[in-house]
């Protein structure tokens, strides 16, 4: 009787903790069983090769969609694992490296480790806490221990580009949170601020055709972070690297393809075919 009254006890305590992690979550619960049977299966030791590559690889064929995280008017931690953009490809794939690499298997694991990777500081406190520069995020990630930021050896790191950053206060009305709540522009104006000034090495696009130098730099389920050439913006685009025989290619949530894809044709020539795109940062998921 007392080992049944623990293990009810026990079953109560975790039914709570999901509870108060669901409670400020938006999933449907397909969401919650796909995540978790990735989970289950990483686990049990089906995951093979590179543990990203093996969860991006999961979310293959599922159609990008964009906006995704704008769907209520009080910030709420969004989970949708069934329609994706580059940016929350990346962030469920890394919450879940992440899990797997601390062996936190439950879905209320993945609700803190995203919440983690969301929000500056890891905690959700509005629409302004989220982390909507892909460089703020890299900042805060890296300081959170999550990421490292590579920038080295040079070469190929040669590039070095200065942020001058403002796109989202400029064009506050291409925001919905933004066109609600016109008071929330001076903290993002604030965070555009304290971006600006800074800077960073990164990988120019002429040299991401030499596969030989960037092996050594690059490895398989790496973030990559393309740099934009737009005014305003840091980053253009977000994908992990898959190594393959003719060189480095992009798994991403893809706009052209309308759906998650390892892109067929190398990054060297889909960096060609964007004239804004500048070249590529690199960040590493840290796990234990």
């Amino acid at each position: 009787m007392n080992i049944l009254r623990t293990l009810l006890i026990l079953l109560l305590f975790a039914s709570v903790e999901v509870c108060q992690a669901a409670s400020k979550a938006d999933f449907l619960p397909v969401d919650s069983v796909f995540i978790e049977r990735v989970l289950a299966e990483a686990k049990d030791g089906k995951a093979t090769g590179n543990m990203a590559l093996f969860f991006a690889r999961k979310f293959i064929g599922r159609p990008y969609v964009a906006h995704t995280l704008e769907k209520n008017e009080i910030e709420r931690l969004v989970v949708n694992t069934r329609e994706l953009d580059c940016t929350t490809l990346v962030e469920n794939v890394t919450a879940l490296t992440l899990c797997a690499g601390s062996k936190r298997y439950t879905f209320s694991d993945f609700l803190a480790v995203l919440e983690q990777l969301r929000y500056r500081r890891g905690k959700l406190d509005g629409y302004t806490s989220r982390l909507h520069y892909f460089s703020d995020w890299i900042a805060d990630k890296t300081a959170m221990g999550v990421v490292a930021d590579i920038q080295g050896p040079v070469p190929p790191f040669t590039a070095v580009k200065k942020l001058n950053i403002y796109y989202m206060s400029k064009n506050s009305r291409s925001y919905k949170a933004l066109r609600l709540h016109p008071e929330f522009v001076a903290d993002i104006r604030k965070q555009e601020r304290a971006l600006s000034g800074t800077t960073f090495r990164y990988i120019p696009k002429s040299s991401v055709a030499n596969a030989a130098l960037l092996r050594g730099v690059i490895n398989d389920g790496d973030i990559i972070a393309i740099v934009s050439n737009k005014g305003g913006l840091d980053i253009a685009h977000l994908g992990f690297a898959v190594w393959h025989a003719d060189g480095l290619h992009l798994l991403n949530a893809s706009m052209i393809h309308r759906k998650v894809v390892d892109e067929p044709m190398t990054l060297y020539r889909y960096l060609q075919k964007h004239p804004s795109h500048a070249g590529l940062r690199i960040l590493r998921i840290i796990t234990q």
